[in-house]
């Protein structure tokens, strides 16, 4: 929830000569300034690394190396490293079937319980209390998993929200097998947080997606399949353009014998467009008696479809 949210009006701290102030004053003025610079930060800003986070870590190894870094979260915070930090990879041999595992690096703002008092001063006729809180960022290596397509996600449901939210921010992907590093680390996963001075652009293709049919009236037939779009890395939901590269035609035969070229593939449109993805919607003219054998012939022709697909961010 932004200040947007929480207040129907403004109302800035103001002092005057002779006032005699209060810790509450002086703790409005401090949080109406970073609620203001939050809200700055996620009205202009996707969340991701601002600068430096660099992370090292080479085949064999069992650390790696954050470097001091700046970062922005989904609600605007400020995440900081200060100094840079070496940690320890996971000591885990390997998958079940022996292969090697995958983690993904992150990191995020600690809670407001979590943040560590750093100073505290006696009260007058009061108790001791903090007067400084040290923002330590959390650092967290995410466990992910193999899908029947090869592609990795994340097993943990609270992370994957996390991660897919912007609350927390992916610095590196590791490779481990018997608790080192199988190869170097890959910092190809991540999302920066400055505005691209130019259009991001990227295209990929869908081989042999998941057509379903989705039930229509008369002859009109619409299939839909999803298409995942992650390869092109976008920060924001990007204009996607899309085609079918396949037999947009199936020749059937009636029951009579006669021949008829059936077109399957006149229209594809994107539905419920993401940055990882969108569905894609194919119109049929597919007639509602089809035999059997015509059915397994449209059914072969869809299992040979690709969808390429074209993606604009910014």
């Amino acid at each position: 929830m932004s200040i947007l949210d929480e207040t129907r009006f403004l109302e800035t701290p103001h002092f005057f000569p002779g006032q005699r102030l209060l810790a509450t004053d002086l703790q409005d003025l401090h949080d109406f300034n970073q609620a203001m610079r939050e809200l700055h930060n996620a009205s202009l800003h996707p969340s991701g690394i601002g600068n430096g986070f660099a992370v090292t870590g080479r085949k064999g190894e069992r650390v790696v190396q954050i470097d001091a870094g700046y970062a922005l979260d989904a609600k605007g915070r400020e995440i900081v490293l200060t100094q840079p930090v070496e940690l320890q990879v996971p000591p885990v041999a390997g998958e079940d079937d022996g292969g090697s595992v995958f983690y993904d690096l992150a990191i995020a703002y600690p809670d407001d319980d979590q943040l560590e008092e750093a100073e505290t001063r006696e009260g007058i006729c009061l108790p001791r209390g903090a007067v400084r809180l040290r923002e330590e960022p959390q650092l967290c290596w995410v466990r992910l998993q193999l899908d029947d397509l090869g592609n990795l996600h994340v097993v943990n449901g609270g992370l994957k929200a996390a991660i897919e939210s912007g609350m927390a921010i992916v610095l590196a992907r590791a490779e481990l097998l018997n608790c080192q590093l199988e190869r170097d680390v890959s910092i190809a996963e991540r999302r920066s947080a400055r505005q691209a001075t130019h259009p991001h652009i990227a295209a990929g293709v869908a081989e042999s997606p998941a057509w379903t049919t989705v039930p229509a009236t008369g002859t009109l037939a619409i299939l839909r399949a999803p298409v995942d779009t992650r390869a092109g890395k976008f920060s924001s939901t990007p204009t996607y353009w899309a085609r079918v590269d396949g037999a947009h035609t199936v020749t059937i035969t009636s029951a009579a014998g006669q021949s008829t070229v059936v077109p399957i593939a006149e229209l594809v449109q994107v539905v419920e467009p993401t940055p990882d993805g969108f569905d894609a919607f194919v119109l049929a003219l597919l007639p509602s008696d089809l035999r059997e054998a015509d059915l397994k012939i449209v059914q072969a022709t869809l299992k040979s479809w690709k969808v390429v697909w074209l993606g604009v961010e910014g």
